[in-house]
């Protein structure tokens, strides 16, 4: 064998030592999960995730590889063959075969059951150890849209709307959010589409949003304003039909967005024009109606990043293994086991951060929550989406470090793909800034911090890290910035990015306190900490 050949043949060990069941191989999600959910919901669980594990592998992942080759990517077709407006999206054959696995599995179908949300969560992260994949936003907007309209809308127009979200089926009914307009971005309250009541319980509805996601889907959940009264008071939530009667129910779709990431998804601008809409919930409450669903999709981001940072620690682990330098494996190199152990206590944070994230939705949804998990809850699911988006970014990079000039091949491996992802998750449902500002907001109203300490209590058990302190200091710190907003507008953000990561340490401490120490960042002895921390994940 030539010197070449030997090095083609590390590349195929690489690939080979990928695991075929991501949620099998997955021992920390299985120790993290075991603090919530035990008994026949376990093992139901556990086959359910098993099972959609190894059919990402084996059918999403390579059909995504298609679909989201710049040849391949979803196109618009606004008429038909006899020159009918249809405002159709066309994708590649491919992209619905990833489709129906998704589906199939039951991510969606299980959003008619209040309190299913770790089953969710735990679908949704394996579904992104392939990135978005053009189905995790289709996803996640759909159950936000189902879980508004379980939890908001009348009777009438809940059993009108909610069947065709809940199902397994595909084709499905996809749900989207469509908010954001060109003038307000991130202020919702400068929104300038309007909403006249047509006295039937029915809407009609004008205007453009500019960020449409799943700008495919069958049913739009838009915000639109309903009175003169200024900002976010003025707004009702809608529930809007693609089509009615079999034909564009008063909308057209202007273009297609060409996104740094997320490329397999169908992001476009669409313009309304009395579009028939119903109301989800009291008009007067449209916004409160509309941030339920954000949380939704804020939760179910972090859920994806974390995703994400599982698949590129794993490329990265598989890679060091298996690719030779300078006679040996590149990961018995202390500079490569450093990164290693430092991505993979990262990635540990953030699934245990997002476990317990999706602990609370789950005791929400089901309507067992008490005083302590609303409020904590609150405080996480803004934190959650904030910290761990940032964590997925530099967790990929890191990754694409360890194959060097490979890791930025999009033919080689999945990274190049994961970064462009990641960064996109950056910017769904509210930047980092906008995340930031609403958790001081949240703190200047509302006893957050106080039961977080409570909480944290009780998380701490017999801690040997002793984060208490740390924790203090940062909850003083943010306290006195939500006193002060404009002070703490400069100094909230490292503020919680601190809070979050002592947060994910206490998560971690009991079942990876390596990695959990790492994460503190222990620097006095971090040889032994990282050699530790590879150990735990050998």
């Amino acid at each position: 064998m030539t010197s070449f050949d030997d090095a083609r043949a590390d590349f195929d060990r690489w690939r080979a030592g990928l695991p075929p069941d991501p949620f099998r191989d997955d021992a920390l999600l299985g120790a993290l999960l075991d603090r919530h959910v035990t008994g026949d919901r376990r093992r139901a669980l556990d086959a359910l995730a098993s099972d959609f594990a190894r059919a990402v592998v084996e059918t999403v992942g390579p059909r995504a590889l298609r679909y989201e080759h710049r040849d391949h990517l979803p196109v618009p077709v606004p008429y038909d063959a006899l020159g009918r407006r249809v405002e159709r999206i066309e994708f590649d054959p491919s992209y619905h075969d990833a489709g129906r696995v998704v589906w199939s599995s039951g991510l969606l179908e299980l959003s008619a059951t209040p309190g299913r949300a770790l089953e969710q969560a735990v679908l949704l992260y394996l579904l992104s150890w392939e990135g978005e994949a053009g189905h995790a936003c289709p996803a996640t907007c759909t159950i936000g849209l189902a879980r508004a309209l379980r939890r908001r809308a009348s009777a009438e127009v809940a059993a009108r709307f909610l069947p065709a979200l809940a199902t397994s089926a595909y084709p499905p009914a996809r749900g989207a959010q469509f908010l954001t307009e060109v003038q307000g971005g991130s202020d919702v309250g400068a929104n300038a589409t309007l909403a006249v009541d047509l006295g039937d319980g029915t809407f009609a509805i004008s205007g453009e949003k500019w960020f449409c996601s799943v700008a495919d889907a069958d049913q739009f959940l838009v915000t639109a304003r309903v009175s003169d009264a200024p900002g976010t008071s003025g707004l009702g939530c809608f529930v809007v039909p693609r089509e009615i009667d079999g034909r564009p129910n008063g909308f057209r779709l202007r273009r297609l967005k060409e996104k740094l990431g997320t490329r397999g998804l169908a992001s476009g601008e669409i313009d309304f024009e009395e579009a028939r809409a119903w109301p989800i919930g009291p008009v007067e409450e449209g916004f409160r109606t509309a941030v339920g669903v954000l949380n939704t999709s804020r939760w179910m981001t972090a859920v994806g990043a974390s995703g994400i940072m599982w698949r590129a620690e794993s490329e990265a682990r598989a890679y060091a293994r298996a690719r030779r330098a300078f006679g040996r494996p590149i990961g018995e190199f202390p500079a490569v086991q450093r990164t290693l152990a430092h991505l993979g206590a990262a990635r540990a944070g953030a699934l245990a951060l997002v476990v317990e994230l999706s602990a609370l939705e789950d005791r929400l949804d089901a309507g067992t929550a008490d005083e302590d998990d609303v409020l904590v809850h609150r405080l996480l699911v803004n934190l959650a989406k904030f910290v761990t988006t940032r964590q997925a970014t530099v967790a990929v990079r890191d990754a694409i470090e360890i194959l060097g000039g490979n890791g930025t091949i999009e033919e080689f491996s999945i990274l190049p793909r994961l970064y462009r992802d990641a960064i996109v998750y950056e910017s769904w449902e509210g930047t980092h800034n906008v995340l930031v500002a609403q958790v001081l907001h949240d703190l200047a109203r509302l006893p957050l911090l106080d039961a977080l300490d409570r909480r944290v209590d009780a998380w701490r058990g017999d801690d040997p890290l002793e984060v208490r302190r740390r924790l203090s200091v940062a909850m003083t710190g943010l306290r006195r910035a939500a006193a002060d907003l404009d002070e703490g507008a400069w100094s909230g953000r490292p503020l919680l990015e601190e809070l979050g990561r002592l947060i994910e340490v206490v998560l971690l401490a009991g079942v990876a306190p390596a990695r959990a120490a790492l994460l503190l960042g222990e620097s006095h002895d971090e040889r032994d900490l990282v050699l530790a921390a590879l150990a735990e994940t050998a």
